[in-house]
């Protein structure tokens, strides 16, 4: 255990919250006074590329109601804009702080920074601490048994649930140790000074946001297996962005899951596993970023178009389910995770573009954008990432709408060309008889757009697109 502190700075990151939090935690445990600090990086910042950036306006409230949470507590939070790598030190000296406590992190520039700030206070001979929070088991803590990382989901589920003790799911009491924390706070900065504006946020933000959702959840978590995968409907638990800046507690989730033990609970506790399945593979496998986790698909000559990304991306490719999730997707920030599935596979394996140009619009508009996640969601999609599944499996986008959208309420809500079109019709409108487009207001080609492609067409071309080089 570190040894006793006089004067510790706690470092918030993506872990926006004041109870069961780990580094805070061991700060408040072995210093006699913690500084509670969070720091709008500018490094992070100035990547963004549009000032109405739901995720920063998410943040920004977190943080400001993380401060009165702290207030309340007796203590602060310091809050600072600039780039980590140079206030963190700065900081640390201003305060004649002796430690550093912060949660660890897994992505590759997080860790770079965080091993540039660890060097730069250890060369100063100050003691610098970090701790797993974000995640029940981290980087080594679950292998195969000849302690290589699993490469498929159900293996590694399995050893996971085997590992899985009450004693990694015990909440960190912070409170019984708020006494030292430092009153220390300063003024909450504005949007507009950190260079963003407000984006009129319809998430919940901050730990209140997150229990807010949490309970109304679990009255229905019971039916969230037969549920989860019908985007017209409240299926979901909608707490991904908390989990995304640590507005709720990871080990809270997976009490209350094996707490209601039911299938519903059970299938929702797989989604959390998978979460951490992406995590690991991740810390093991950065080269993920940039580059197929089977390296074979490197190669793949990807020949979709420039326009056929742009109508992907805007929403108009002629298919009607793929059209509605991308617009909730440009419109909210948010895409139900079936529609992820169906969204990323269509542009991939029916437009034929580059899974990598996907990921990175996915990580510019998803408010809950976590890379891991995020990465790891589109190589399964691709069929480039480390799934037992053949790459032969390519979602129909007709089928799949049928399946889960069957009256077409989701797709109305978004696509309102196609509000007055009947269910028989509104999974593949270019279908219906010229006759009933007049009636309806909705000619195809002209109200909404023809198909795109051919989806048996290109799915043939897909199939010779992986052949090609997988011989």
């Amino acid at each position: 255990m570190p040894e006793q502190h006089q004067n510790a700075l706690c470092w918030f990151r993506r872990d926006l919250r004041s109870h069961d939090h780990a580094a805070l935690y061991h700060a408040l445990k072995n210093s006699r006074r913690v500084h509670c600090v969070f720091i709008f990086d500018s490094d992070i910042l100035h990547q963004l590329t549009e000032r109405s950036d739901r995720r920063v306006e998410f943040i920004w409230h977190s943080v400001h109601k993380l401060q009165q949470a702290l207030e309340n507590h007796g203590g602060g939070l310091i809050i600072r804009h600039g780039s980590a790598a140079a206030e963190i030190p700065a900081l640390m000296e201003e305060l004649n702080a002796d430690a550093l406590y912060f949660n660890h992190d897994y992505e590759p520039d997080a860790l770079a920074r965080d091993d540039l700030i660890r060097q730069q206070l250890q060369a100063r001979n100050i003691a610098c601490f970090s701790f797993k929070d974000q995640v029940i088991f981290e980087k080594n803590e679950v292998l195969t048994q000849d302690r290589r990382p699993y490469h498929v989901f159900t293996p590694y589920k399995n050893a996971w649930m085997k590992r899985l003790e009450p004693f990694f799911v015990k909440p960190y009491p912070v409170e019984r140790y708020a006494a030292a924390l430092a009153p220390s706070s300063s003024p909450m900065p504005s949007l507009e000074q950190l260079g963003f504006q407000a984006t009129h946020l319809k998430q919940l933000p901050g730990m209140s946001g997150a229990r807010t959702l949490l309970d109304g959840f679990l009255p229905r978590i019971a039916h969230y297996q037969e549920q989860r995968d019908f985007p017209a409907i409240r299926g979901t638990s909608r707490l991904s962005v908390h989990l995304r800046f640590g507005t709720v507690s990871i080990r809270e989730l997976v009490r209350l899951a094996l707490a209601h033990n039911n299938p519903g609970a059970q299938t929702w506790l797989n989604e959390l596993i998978w979460r951490e399945f992406y995590q690991m593979l991740l810390y093991h496998y950065p080269r993920v970023v940039n580059h197929a986790f089977k390296r074979q698909f490197d190669h793949i000559a990807w020949p979709g178009t420039e326009a056929h990304f742009t109508a992907w991306s805007e929403g108009r490719t002629g298919y009607p389910l793929v059209d509605a999730a991308m617009r909730q997707l440009n419109q909210t920030g948010t895409m139900h995770n079936r529609l992820r599935m169906v969204t990323a596979s269509f542009l991939v394996k029916d437009l034929h573009v580059d899974w990598r140009r996907g990921e990175r619009y996915f990580a510019q508009k998803l408010l809950d954008y976590d890379l891991a996640a995020n990465n790891g969601g589109w190589q399964w999609s691709a069929s480039t990432g480390c799934d037992a599944q053949p790459w032969f499996r390519i979602f129909n986008p007709i089928t799949q709408s049928e399946k889960f959208d069957a009256e077409g309420e989701f797709i109305r809500r978004y696509v309102p060309e196609l509000k007055n079109c009947a269910a028989r019709f509104i999974h593949a409108p270019w279908k219906m008889p010229l006759a009933q487009q007049q009636a309806n207001g909705i000619l195809i080609g002209k109200d909404y757009p023809a198909p795109l492609v051919d989806h048996a067409a290109a799915r043939e071309i897909t199939l010779a697109l992986f052949k090609a080089v997988s011989s």
